[in-house]
């Protein structure tokens, strides 16, 4: 009750009150009707069965934000930025104890750079967003978001299973709390530097996380790379890299990822993580794009099997106008080793495939 009286508020002075002092409401509403075989609605792997669902952010993470600045003189301006992800089949917030769980920062900027403090994304999310072959689409389902940022790496049985940096979730440390992150940009070439306080007392090294990216672009050529070393409450390291590039070719456009993170889980005991992509896209005519994409997986763990999976995604987007876009998304997941799990005695499907029909408008 108290989110919803927070939102109505604010929606209620979004008029003059709020563009005098250059603040925007602001979302993305995405829904799709998705078929699936062999995953549930979650997209988890099942025994069997084909499941039919209603599906929030296919194509692009449903979300609402309010985002402002203010001109302080001399080029100087004040900003802040407050985003917050939103389930559209059910009308509830995405993550249940954050009402601004994707942004929540206060920064300043001039034309040398920038600094924000608050909730934000890892400097693994600066490089490879420029260069994911999906454009971090279908982010809940993505493995550059879910397994090369650490959005979501509970599959299987080589979970990490603990918190590292301030994310504030096991298995997901793809946005952190307690963050300053500064950035500046020199022609083509724009660098990040990012460090996350753990405020663990007696510790300054727990939970907190420091990395950095460095993107070059120029044209239609775009370079991209970042490395980022989380650590737990025990002080036990995770550590990520990540490098990617993009290019035009006539109306082609291709891009092509790779990363690598090692988590130290336990005295003796690790899990380490790699991810390849590669993908195009092209414009069949001036308002139809098709993308492909495809990832491989592959997890190692101390004591455990080798397991992993290859992912491909089609997506085929039709803009109906500046802010309507029709999609047509499909894709199919081969678990390998024991990636697939099990539901009670039985083995889940090795294989499995959905097809999604959806709209995206944007606010």
């Amino acid at each position: 009750m108290r989110r919803i009286n927070i939102f109505v508020l604010l929606l209620a002075a979004s008029g003059h009150a709020l563009s005098q002092n250059g603040t925007t409401i602001y979302g993305i509403a995405d829904l799709g009707a998705r078929y699936s075989n062999g995953m549930n609605a979650g997209n988890t792997p099942v025994a069997s069965g084909n499941t039919s669902a209603v599906t929030s952010g296919v194509n692009n993470t449903s979300r609402w934000g309010l985002r402002g600045q203010e001109d302080l003189g001399g080029g100087l301006q004040a900003m802040f930025h407050l985003e917050g992800g939103l389930n559209l089949d059910t009308g509830s917030t995405a993550k249940a104890d954050k009402l601004f769980d994707r942004l929540a920062w206060v920064g300043m900027k001039n034309a040398y750079g920038a600094i924000h403090a608050g909730r934000q994304t890892n400097a693994l999310v600066d490089a490879i967003t420029p260069v994911d072959p999906l454009a971090i689409r279908f982010a809940s389902f993505n493995p550059n978001v879910n397994v090369a940022a650490l959005s979501n790496t509970a599959f299987g049985t080589h979970a990490f299973g603990q918190q590292y940096g301030t994310s504030g979730y096991a298995d997901n440390f793809y946005r952190l709390d307690n963050m300053i992150k500064v950035s500046g940009a020199n022609g083509p070439l724009r660098a990040v530097a990012a460090y996350s306080v753990g405020e663990v007392a007696g510790s300054s090294r727990a939970l907190s996380t420091r990395g950095g990216a460095l993107i070059y672009q120029q044209g239609g050529l775009v370079l991209s790379g970042g490395v980022t070393r989380f650590f737990n409450r025990d002080r036990l390291a995770l550590d990520a890299a990540t490098i990617g590039a993009a290019f035009k070719f006539g109306g082609w456009r291709f891009k092509t990822n790779f990363a690598a993170n090692k988590a130290d889980t336990a005295v003796n005991k690790s899990v380490r993580q790699r991810v390849a992509s590669a993908g195009v896209s092209r414009e069949l005519a001036a308002d139809l794009l098709l993308t492909t994409a495809y990832y491989r997986v592959r997890r190692e763990t101390t004591g455990r099997l080798d397991d992993g999976f290859d992912r491909a995604f089609v997506f085929l987007e039709k803009s109906m106008s500046k802010r309507t876009t029709l999609y047509l998304e499909s894709d199919f997941t081969r678990w390998r080793g024991d990636a697939a799990g099990k539901t009670g005695a039985l083995d889940n499907d090795a294989r499995a495939e959905a097809l999604t029909l959806g709209l995206m408008h944007k606010f």
